[in-house]
């Protein structure tokens, strides 16, 4: 296969007419991911539009980073549609789960192989006696907006959970990385001695995938049924139960964790606790006679945060409950690039980890950002993050500032974890 695109193309001018057109939301086979699906003709988008799309080959998250937030969003877009015109099979992209880095953050502390996982877990007694937080990274780690917001994420839970200042690593003696920095008020030496009261894989699968088109032609239900068969493997072997496995899938890898769940079931008979997808990518490659990809039922509670819809992310309900900070259709605009405007979820979750922070995202329920706006939303006002309610359905919306979250809005927060480099540095083993 040269390039999908020719593909796409191939068999979009051979089933259509150029006068056809294809609408810019399309159904799929369940309504449960559908927010809106009264199209209107300005909605549809032409062949001839699709015409100029470069050839995957041709398409980089590095352009991606370059390109105008609009324009990236637009081309996206357009794949996304393209590829539904095609229905025949495509090759997709499954990586060597030997080539797949993880890291146990509050075990060894070393990246070890997601082969190596189980195998690591069973060596820590304490494994599993509290909450087992899995983080699956969607995009690769030397995208400096990835970067940031992953370490953010892991920062969060170890400050949570170890309950240590975030210039001091975990489970080693912990100094200052210089004397000038050890000379700062706001930080001291001392030797850890204390375990972490819970315990966190970063699965960095989103590395794994080397450029757009592995990203894009990812089989998620390969994956996912690696991952389901790990997870069932660390309740077998380690015992660690369900009610405590919370899993958390970036991008594409929120789908990955929807099949992981259903593979868990199918192996276990019982469901994960949680699984939340931080803005869930669009689907371009799925199969017709499977339910594909993030959907509420995966796990007893399922939470979204779509962050970038209408370019990487979906607009597509895929959880118990989906938050769209900024309203549904929104590419917010505070973002310089696709990738940063899909973090952007990773963050806002990685806000409400921190203690004392896990309400700083209400949002009211309401079915367009205008109906928000108007304060025509309906019911209780809920926080998105970590400590939503597990009993919340539907659809919310809340109003967020893209150049300050209320993070940095209530809390110095960078202030009080002077100098950077020490947690740049600290975390370099992870990113």
């Amino acid at each position: 296969m040269n390039s999908l695109r020719t593909v796409w193309l191939l068999i979009g001018t051979l089933s259509f007419a150029c006068a056809v057109s294809v609408p810019r939301s399309l159904q799929l086979s369940s309504d449960k991911y559908l927010l809106d699906n009264n199209l209107k003709s300005a909605e549809w988008i032409s062949l001839l539009e699709l015409e100029p799309l470069p050839s995957l080959d041709k398409i980089s998250f590095k352009k991606l980073e370059e390109m105008p937030l609009k324009e990236a969003a637009e081309v996206l877009n357009k794949l996304y549609h393209l590829s539904k015109i095609n229905h025949r099979p495509v090759d997709t992209y499954t990586p060597n789960t030997s080539d797949i880095d993880a890291l146990l953050t509050t075990t060894t502390n070393e990246k070890i192989s997601f082969n190596k996982i189980v195998q690591t877990a069973m060596k820590d007694s304490d494994f599993g006696k509290q909450v087992v937080t899995i983080f699956i990274t969607g995009l690769p780690k030397d995208l400096k907006a990835v970067k940031e917001a992953n370490s953010e994420l892991v920062e969060a839970y170890m400050q949570r959970y170890c309950k240590l200042p975030l210039s001091l690593k975990l489970n080693q003696t912990y100094k200052a990385m210089s004397s000038e920095e050890m000379s700062s008020d706001n930080y001291v030496e001392l030797t850890a001695t204390k375990k972490c009261n819970a315990n966190m894989i970063v699965i960095d699968l989103g590395s794994a995938m080397r450029n757009f088109k592995e990203w894009i032609t990812l089989d998620i239900e390969e994956m996912g049924i690696n991952l389901g068969n790990l997870l069932a493997e660390l309740t077998d072997k380690v015992e660690v139960p369900q009610e405590l496995i919370h899993v958390i899938g970036q991008g594409v890898a929120a789908h990955v964790a929807g099949v992981a769940g259903r593979q868990y079931s199918r192996v276990t008979g019982h469901r994960l606790r949680r699984i939340t997808g931080l803005d869930p990518s669009q689907l371009f490659v799925s199969n017709k006679n499977l339910l594909n990809g993030l959907a509420r039922g995966d796990a007893d509670f399922v939470d979204v945060i779509h962050s970038s819809s209408y370019s990487m992310g979906t607009v597509m309900r895929c959880g118990d409950v989906d938050f769209y900070p900024n309203g549904p259709n929104q590419v917010l605009s505070g973002s310089k690039n696709v990738i940063e405007a899909s973090m952007l979820a990773t963050c806002y979750f990685a806000d409400t980890v921190l203690p004392l922070m896990e309400h700083v995202f209400p949002a009211v329920a309401a079915t367009s950002w205008k109906e928000y706006k108007n304060n025509n939303g309906y019911g209780k006002r809920v926080f998105m993050g970590l400590s939503t309610d597990f009993d919340l359905k539907g659809d919310y919306i809340l109003a967020v500032n893209m150049k300050s979250t209320p993070l940095e809005k209530q809390m110095d927060y960078r202030s009080m974890h002077k100098p950077r480099k020490i947690i740049d540095e600290q975390l370099t083993r992870m990113y």
